[in-house]
C-alpha cells in the first residue's frame, strides 16, 4: 500500500523511480490503527504532490570581491569581546584604528556591528570606514541597516541608481560623483530637482561639501529660494564656505557697516580702535542670506550671564558668513594684531564670537591660533576649544593644554574637554593626568565628581601610556581612576594588536 502511494504521489514528475519504501504494517487485527496509517499515508501523498508556488523573489546580487585585508586574528577575537559588552565604549576607537591600519571587520561580526549602529548614529561613521564593501552590500539588503549606505560608500550599483534608488542609495551615488566629478554630479541634480521633495533636496545639497568650488555657485544661489527651509539654510552655509562668491561679498558689504575702523591718539601715539554698530533692522535680504530673525542664541543664557539681544545676535551671524579675508584688507594688519584691537563694546565678546565662527567655518588656521593666543575670549573657552579643530595637528595639543590649564578648577573645564577630539597626547595627556593626580588627591565632593566625569571623558580620549603616571595613584585611588586604568591598558593592548 506505501508504495502505491508513493507511485501515486509522483506520477507526472521526471524523478527518478524511488527506492521502495515498506508498506504500512498490517498489524495485528487492530483495525482502528490500520485505519490511521492509512489516512497518514493519504496526507503524505497529497503533500507530495502539490505544486509549488511560483517564485516571485529577485535573486540576491553576489557579495563584492574583498580588497582590503581582515584584521588579525587578535584583533578579530577583541572585537567580537567588545561586541558582547566588554568596553564597549571603545568601540569607535577600535573601528577608527582597524580602518587607519588599513583592515576592515571579519564578515562574521558585520550583523552584530551594523544593528548596533542602527541605535547609535554617533557610532555610524566608524562602521563606514571599516565595514568593507560586504558591509555595504549587508545593509542593502536590509532597510533597518540603509544608513551605511548613505555613508558615502559603494552604493551598490552603477549610473541607474540615480535613476532608481532610494535616498540613501542616491545620496551616497552623489556622494561618490562629487568627489571624481562634480560637474557631472551637479548636472544629474538639476536635472530632477524641481521634482524631488523637499527632505531629498536637502540630502542631495548636502553632498555638495565635497568637490566644492564656484562652479556650484549659481546653482546654491537659487537654492536660496527654495521652498524648504532647510535647503535654503545648507544652501547659504556651503556659500558662507566659498571664497570669492558674489555672497561673501554681500556679507562683507554688511559687515563691514557694523564694524569700522577709528583712530585716536593716545599719550602722543596713533591707534586703532573698532567701532561696532549691530544692525539696526533685519530684511528680506538678510532672511535669503541666510539670517534669520530669530537666530539660534538670541535671548539664551550663555554661561550664566546676560541674554544675548537680537541687534547682536544678527552681527554674529552676519561676521561668522563673512570672508576673514575682509579684516586683513579692511585694517592692513594680520590676524594677530587684528583681534588684540580695543572694541568699542564693553568686551567685544559679539565681535570675537563672529570671528570665531568665521575661523571654524571657513578652516582658517591663521584666524583661530591668533583667537587662541591673543586673549580676547577669556570668558569663551568652549569657543576656543572648538577652534582646536581647526590648527596644525602639531599644535593642538600644546594649545589644548595651554587652554586646559587656564581653566582648571572652573566649571567650565569638562565642557572644554568635551569639546577636544581624541587622541590626548603629549602636552595635553599630561595636563589631564595632572589635573586628573592633583584631584584625586583632594577627598573634597567637588573634586569627586570632576573626577569621575573626567574619567569618563579621558578612557576614550587619553593616551594609554598615560595608565604608567595613574598607577601611582593605586591602591588608594577613586574607583573612577582604577577603572580609567583597566580601560586604558584594555586599549593599549588593542591598538597594539591592530598595527
Amino acid at each position: 500500500m506505501w508504495s502505491e502511494h508513493v507511485t501515486a504521489a509522483l506520477l507526472g514528475t521526471e524523478r527518478r523511480d524511488p527506492p521502495v519504501l515498506p508498506a504500512a504494517p498490517a498489524g495485528n487485527g487492530d483495525r482502528a490503527g490500520r485505519l490511521l496509517d492509512q489516512a497518514a499515508l493519504l496526507a503524505v501523498r497529497r503533500r507530495a504532490g502539490r505544486v509549488p508556488a511560483p517564485v516571485t523573489a529577485e535573486p540576491v546580487a553576489l557579495a563584492p570581491v574583498e580588497d582590503v585585508p581582515v584584521v588579525p586574528e587578535a584583533a578579530a577575537v577583541r572585537l567580537r569581546r567588545i561586541l558582547a559588552g566588554e568596553q564597549i565604549r571603545v568601540l569607535p576607537e577600535w573601528l577608527d584604528a582597524a580602518a587607519a591600519h588599513g583592515f576592515r571587520v571579519p564578515a562574521q561580526a558585520l550583523p552584530d556591528l551594523l544593528e548596533r549602529g542602527r541605535s547609535d548614529r554617533v557610532l555610524r561613521p566608524s562602521i563606514a570606514r571599516a565595514a568593507g564593501r560586504r558591509g555595504v552590500w549587508l545593509a542593502l539588503q536590509n532597510t533597518d541597516w540603509a544608513y551605511l549606505v548613505g555613508s558615502g560608500d559603494d552604493p551598490g550599483g552603477g549610473a541607474e541608481v540615480w535613476e532608481t534608488g532610494t535616498r540613501n542609495r542616491r545620496v551616497a551615488y552623489l556622494t561618490r560623483l562629487r568627489g571624481s566629478e562634480p560637474e557631472r554630479a551637479r548636472e544629474l541634480l538639476r536635472a530632477t530637482w524641481a521634482k524631488e521633495p523637499a527632505p531629498d533636496r536637502a540630502a542631495f545639497l548636502a553632498t555638495f561639501e565635497h568637490g566644492l568650488s564656484l562652479d556650484d555657485e549659481e546653482f546654491l544661489e537659487d537654492a536660496l529660494e527654495d521652498r524648504g527651509k532647510d535647503v535654503r539654510q545648507l544652501a547659504s552655509d556651503l556659500l558662507a564656505r566659498l571664497p570669492g562668491s558674489a555672497y561673501g561679498e554681500r556679507m562683507a558689504a554688511r559687515a563691514r557697516a557694523c564694524l569700522t575702523p577709528q583712530a585716536r591718539t593716545e599719550r602722543g601715539r596713533k591707534q586703532t580702535w573698532i567701532q561696532v554698530d549691530p544692525p539696526q533692522a533685519h530684511d528680506e535680504d538678510m532672511a535669503r542670506d541666510g539670517v534669520p530673525f530669530h537666530p539660534v542664541g538670541s535671548f539664551a543664557p550663555r554661561g550664566g550671564g546676560a541674554p544675548v539681544g537680537t541687534r547682536a545676535a544678527w552681527l554674529r551671524e552676519i561676521l561668522a558668513r563673512t570672508p576673514l579675508s575682509t579684516w586683513t584688507e579692511l585694517f592692513g594688519l594680520p590676524p594677530m594684531e587684528i583681534v588684540c584691537l580695543p572694541v568699542s563694546e564693553a568686551d567685544g565678546r559679539d565681535v570675537h564670537i563672529g570671528w570665531a565662527r568665521a575661523a571654524l567655518g571657513q578652516r582658517d588656521g591663521g584666524w583661530a591660533r591668533a583667537l587662541l593666543k591673543g586673549g580676547v575670549m577669556v570668558d569663551e573657552p568652549e569657543a576656543l576649544a572648538d577652534l582646536l579643530s581647526v590648527l596644525p595637528e602639531d599644535e593642538r595639543d600644546p594649545a589644548a593644554a595651554g587652554l586646559i590649564r587656564w581653566v582648571e578648577g572652573r566649571p567650565d573645564l569638562l565642557r572644554v574637554l568635551e569639546r577636544v577630539p581624541g587622541p590626548w597626547t603629549g602636552p595635553l595627556a599630561s595636563a589631564v593626568a595632572g589635573t586628573l593626580t592633583a584631584s584625586a588627591e583632594r577627598p573634597t565632593r567637588r573634586d569627586e565628581h570632576l573626577v569621575t566625569q573626567l574619567c569618563r571623558l579621558a578612557d576614550q580620549r587619553l593616551d594609554p601610556a598615560a595608565a604608567a603616571r595613574l598607577e601611582e595613584l593605586e591602591p588608594a585611588a577613586p574607583r573612577a581612576v582604577t577603572d580609567l586604568i583597566a580601560t586604558l591598558r584594555f586599549r593599549d593592548e588593542m591598538l597594539k594588536e591592530l598595527t
